[in-house]
């Protein structure tokens, strides 16, 4: 006969009412007993089902016939347990026991920040790769419409002087024999907040500020060659990787706190304050140095403008070998960051 178990006083629920028996929680073998005062009850061990143990607080063990077994004494539950060789989990353990606590919380914020800074931005980059041309130029029309009700207004321009532009910006690219996304190019009015500026989104649709066009009237290059770091944007797809990148942080964000009711409305947002990164306005003012090149267009036009900006935004000037940080006035940032500043950017555009 096998050997029983000390006796563990306990709480006794059939299941079927709310009233508790005295009973007596023995181990033999392979088989649990629940003895009470006119019966016994007996259960195999492996069809028990153990809840996760507190530091504090009562204990209870769930019958497979629905029934449920309380211990209001938890260490002389732990002990009966300890006694018939029920040990706590690997990962309850390290609960209970405030320095893996730390270590995982460590490992945790290793792993999301990990993940932030190189896990989803990769992930973004494949994402969008594979968006269809139909869903961004979709994105697009959602964007300009909410927009135009808020920031842009209609270009106040010429119809000639528009057309101007962008046979000019048309035949650039026929002669760098370009061969890249489709684009379509828009000018809007904007607030004087906004000020000079050009900003695409991720269906090709470029926007340019007749404050630009005015700031540049007579440095033409310099408009192609925004319009050029523009379609830059669009190639390389940096657009849509920013808006997957944010529309996973909402996601998540949604997920945490249960409303995903603003995530669809936030996206022409996102797209209109958003600075594109370091990176990527280094590879869009890239393209569009390759392309004025390419075409046999200076890329002085280009520096020009950087210099006219920082200015207007109160930069230090490019050649101030002064170590005080470039004063800049508040504006939208919708395409023309200060990532990098503009003094490199003008080192760039005359660099041989």
């Amino acid at each position: 006969m096998e050997s029983s178990s000390p006796a563990l006083p306990v709480q006794y629920f059939d299941g079927k009412s709310a009233r508790a028996q005295h009973a007596l929680l023995r181990l033999e073998g392979q088989q649990l007993l629940v003895q009470l005062p006119q019966q016994e009850l007996r259960y195999a061990s492996r069809a028990l089902q153990w809840p996760e143990r507190q530091r504090h607080g009562q204990r209870q063990l769930l019958l497979p016939d629905g029934g449920v077994v309380l211990g209001a004494d938890a260490r002389a539950w732990d002990d009966w347990a300890q006694a018939v060789g029920r040990r706590d989990s690997l990962v309850v353990r390290w609960m209970q026991d405030w320095r893996w606590v730390a270590l995982s919380l460590l490992l945790l914020v290793v792993l999301v920040g990990g993940g932030w800074r190189w896990g989803l931005p990769q992930a973004a980059r494949a994402i969008a790769a594979v968006v269809p041309d139909s869903v961004q130029a979709h994105i697009d029309k959602i964007a300009m419409g909410q927009l135009e009700g808020i920031v842009l207004k209609p270009s106040t321009l010429s119809a000639e002087r528009q057309a101007q532009l962008r046979q000019r910006f048309a035949q650039l690219l026929r002669q760098a024999q370009w061969s890249g996304p489709a684009y379509r190019l828009e000018f809007r009015s904007a607030p004087k907040a906004v000020g000079p500026n050009a900003f695409a989104l991720p269906g090709g649709t470029l926007v340019m500020t007749d404050a630009l066009v005015t700031l540049m009237a007579d440095q033409e290059d310099g408009i192609l060659g925004v319009l050029g770091h523009e379609l830059g944007h669009v190639q390389h797809r940096h657009g849509m990787r920013m808006l997957v990148q944010g529309t996973v942080v909402g996601a998540v964000t949604g997920l945490w706190l249960g409303d995903f009711s603003a995530l669809a409305a936030a996206v022409p947002a996102l797209l209109a304050t958003s600075s594109y990164s370091r990176e990527a306005e280094r590879e869009a003012d890239t393209y569009a140095r390759d392309l004025l090149r390419a075409a046999g267009v200076s890329t002085e036009g280009t520096a020009v403008f950087f210099e006219r900006i920082a200015e207007l935004h109160g930069e230090d000037k490019p050649d101030d070998d002064s170590a005080q940080e470039p004063r800049r006035k508040p504006s939208l940032p919708l395409s023309i960051a200060s990532h990098p500043d503009s003094a490199e950017r003008v080192q760039f555009f005359r660099a041989p």
